[in-house]
């Protein structure tokens, strides 16, 4: 049966600095490509042979997809990026500071910006904005691969990846919400026709 790993990328320099990052190009901390290879360590040990590889428009999901791939050994493998796959866009809160935002909005405006479904950041997108352009993406390309017994990574973000997880695992709006992805930890399903999850497993040391 072909596999699906989902990873998010590792610690990026906005991620230490606690900003809003969204689809601003920034680099991965030292962290953040140890991160990436443990999580290459962890897949190794799985035995996966995979056979392509997505990522998004964004430096440091791709930064985290070679090391990845480098450390597999997998550096001519095929590789499909796509904006699909991006970060949620935040819109007018892009580069600024979390705590910075909540003193000039609110604490409560901000974390309905954050936490809910459907209310989107100003100038960005919500969360069910996210999953209107990375699930069509995901079932026409990466579901078609998967169906054809290819297995697939894909390095992505926070919330590109909450969409698919929440596809795969069927879950509600609500229960989206209190699903968190930590960077540069591994998920992998193992997968049947159709986008049918027979296995879910969440790689760690």
């Amino acid at each position: 049966m072909p596999h699906l790993l989902l990873i998010r990328h590792g610690q990026s320099e906005w991620n230490l600095a606690n900003r809003f990052t969204g689809w601003v190009d920034v680099a991965l901390t030292d962290r953040g490509r140890q991160e990436a290879r443990q999580a290459a360590r962890l897949v190794a040990a799985e035995g996966i042979a995979f056979t392509k590889a997505y990522t998004s428009a964004l430096l440091r999901a791709q930064e985290t997809l070679d090391i990845v791939l480098d450390e597999l050994g997998l550096d001519s493998i095929e590789i499909e990026r796509d904006e699909a796959l991006n970060e949620r866009h935040y819109g007018d809160l892009q580069g600024l500071d979390k705590a910075e935002t909540a003193e000039k909005f609110g604490a409560e405006q901000v974390h309905i910006w954050r936490r809910s479904y459907d209310v989107a950041p100003p100038g960005g997108e919500s969360l069910e904005d996210t999953a209107g352009r990375t699930l069509p993406y995901f079932n026409d390309r990466i579901v078609a691969d998967l169906d054809g017994g290819r297995s697939v990574l894909v390095a992505a973000h926070g919330n590109s990846l909450r969409s698919i997880v929440m596809e795969l695992d069927r879950l509600s709006k609500e229960e989206v919400l209190e699903l968190n992805l930590a960077t540069g930890v591994p998920i992998v399903y193992e997968m049947a026709a159709g986008a049918r999850v027979l296995s879910k497993r969440i790689l760690t040391p």
